[in-house]
């Protein structure tokens, strides 16, 4: 009997630590996570041309997942009382209770310590301070400010968006070069349509927040509009690579096939008869298909070793506005 009774006391101590932990990573986005890990790895193995430093690549990896577990973490704490009233965040674990504001803020601050030291001594400066840029743009200016007063708040909120691919890049480079302002202007023009996608399924919620995103202030014709626009400068900015000599072509040949489905997709929407929240889902779901192909593409066709004409008329022309 005393057998039985400890071995369910053990059953329940594990049940409440399972509990516990899985709040723990919850209140983190570990499908943010997850995305950002598929970015920061195509960043890094196209920079690193195949000579891949094991260790490196895992700091990497590592560092930067648990940069964006704490600024998350974060971005939680501050958007507590924006999320009760969205029925996607309602049940988030700090607006039911289930977690403190004090436990999510130690969480989070312990996890970038832990991130930035581990970029700091397993990779190089620069990629750190790319992972810092970012964070502070995410856990500070967007979501104590711009994502609650401005309607260009999701392009602020885009450059913390694109940081995980340049900071893998500049990881394996330790420089700032033209791979990594390609990088940065691809990622952040992704993030525009895939986030005026989310806004558009997302209207009433948005709306009840009083959350100013594009759709909510200027409707949603004009938001479709913006979606379409921001597809054609990334589908030109995901060709740079190859014009830079970063990438070959067989990576060319998947950025057009994604880029222009994905544009076929977004023309879609002017049709009078469109559901707007279907399309709007249907567009965002293809981001996500497009950005990942173009990680893994970029990862396994670098060519950067052969840099050729064109990227050298490419950086030359970037530098006379530079």
């Amino acid at each position: 009997m005393d057998h039985l009774q400890r071995r369910r006391a053990d059953d329940a101590k594990l049940s409440a630590a399972n509990v516990k932990l899985k709040r723990y990573l919850q209140v983190t986005k570990p499908g943010i996570i997850f995305g950002n890990l598929i970015s920061t790895a195509g960043g890094y193995l196209l920079a690193a041309q195949g000579h891949v430093d094991l260790l490196q690549m895992l700091a990497t990896l590592i560092g930067l997942s648990l940069v964006v577990a704490s600024g998350c973490s974060l971005n939680n704490c501050v958007d507590r009382d924006i999320d009760s009233k969205m029925a996607r965040t309602k049940g988030r674990v700090l607006v039911t209770g289930a977690m403190s504001l004090r436990a999510a803020l130690a969480h989070g601050i312990v996890l970038g310590i832990a991130g930035f030291a581990t970029l700091w001594f397993g990779t190089n400066a620069l990629a750190t301070a790319c992972a810092l840029f970012g964070f502070v743009i995410y856990a500070g200016v967007y979501s104590l400010y711009m994502k609650r007063k401005s309607v260009y708040g999701t392009v602020v909120g885009s450059l913390s968006g694109a940081v995980p691919p340049v900071a893998g890049y500049c990881a394996a480079t330790g420089r700032f070069d033209l791979g990594a302002a390609i990088l940065l202007l691809m990622f952040c023009l992704w993030q525009m349509p895939h986030s005026y996608a989310i806004a558009i399924f997302r209207f009433q919620d948005y709306q009840a927040a009083g959350i100013p995103v594009l759709p909510v202030v200027r409707g949603v014709s004009a938001a479709k509009r913006q979606i379409v626009l921001y597809i054609l400068a990334f589908t030109a900015a995901t060709c740079m690579l190859m014009l830079g000599g970063y990438v070959g072509y067989g990576y060319l040949v998947v950025a057009l096939a994604t880029s222009l489905w994905w544009l076929k997709m977004a023309l879609s929407g002017r049709k009078a008869d469109v559901d707007d929240r279907v399309w709007a889902r249907q567009v965002f779901a293809f981001s996500i298909v497009t950005i990942t192909a173009l990680s893994v593409m970029m990862a396994v066709d670098s060519r950067m070793a052969v840099p050729s004409a064109a990227g050298g008329q490419l950086a030359a022309l970037l530098q006379v506005f530079a």
